[in-house]
């Protein structure tokens, strides 16, 4: 494909969050391409990017189902678009990315971080350098370790062990054995690790449903604690329940998940 062959550029977006794909698609809206679809899932994406043969396609790399990386196992590097990788976590994702020369983004992203990546795409699909950019895809999947390259038959519970955070242009790698609790911000999660607080863009079923639940509880509909951090549960009048931490920091229980966290504590309360 050449540059003469490409002039709207042809864009499937894939998220398993809806917010993650309103964000994509609200920015794309902006710019002279053409959204040819979107997935929630990567069982979704591989259908979709068989069915459509879009130019580029904003792929996340946590997803149920099916990972990023597994879609393009299961598509083939020679038959993948040119791809736009977006992760809100560092397992081995962005050293792997960075060497394979693959443009990635992390979430939160800012909207000039997001245009770059589009248009190194855009340059990417209209020059089509076929050969290399297969090269890079390839170089991606061997970089991972062993255990994601098991074959797609096979699902084992992956849990996070960093998170990447995006701030002032720099991406920061918080281990997860460092965060005390999460609260939720709208849109955005605070990861709470020691005096500091940490803003991503991602939802807190999500973050419930990728952090160890041996080492993690949801006590709230916005909040999210390291078990062992856990000093006190303390009762108030009215049925009201919160939880004070070593630190002494307190934070609210909400009755629906009273029962499971006095399991996790002992049932002793």
């Amino acid at each position: 494909m050449t540059a003469s062959t490409v002039s709207i550029l042809r864009v499937l977006v894939v998220d398993d969050e809806p917010l993650g794909r309103q964000r994509v698609l609200e920015l794309l809206e902006t710019l002279d391409v053409e959204v040819v679809g979107t997935a929630a899932d990567g069982v979704q994406a591989v259908a979709a990017i068989r069915a459509l043969r879009p130019d580029v396609v904003f792929l996340d790399v946590q997803m149920p189902k099916m990972s990023g990386l597994e879609v393009v196992r299961e598509i083939g590097t020679a038959a993948m678009p040119v791809t736009v990788f977006v992760t809100a976590f560092d397992q081995f994702a962005i050293q792997a990315f960075e060497v394979s020369a693959v443009d990635y983004l992390v979430k939160p992203f800012k909207d000039d971080r997001f245009r770059q990546a589009l248009h190194r795409a855009r340059t990417t699909a209209q020059s089509r350098n076929v050969s290399q950019l297969h090269e890079q895809l390839l170089t991606l999947l061997n970089s991972g370790p062993a255990a994601d390259q098991r074959p797609l038959a096979v699902s084992t519970p992956s849990y996070l062990e960093r998170i990447a955070v995006q701030m002032h242009g720099k991406v920061r790698v918080i281990p997860v054995s460092q965060i005390d609790y999460i609260t939720a911000s709208g849109p955005y999660a605070d990861l709470h690790v020691g005096t500091h607080k940490f803003a991503i863009r991602e939802s807190m079923q999500n973050l419930a449903d990728k952090l160890h639940p041996e080492r993690f509880l949801r006590i709230h509909r916005s909040t999210i604690v390291r078990i062992d951090l856990i000093d006190t549960l303390l009762r108030h009048e009215g049925s009201e329940y919160e939880v004070q931490l070593k630190d002494g920091t307190k934070l609210r229980v909400g009755r629906s998940r009273l029962e499971a966290l006095e399991k996790r504590l002992g049932g002793y309360w």
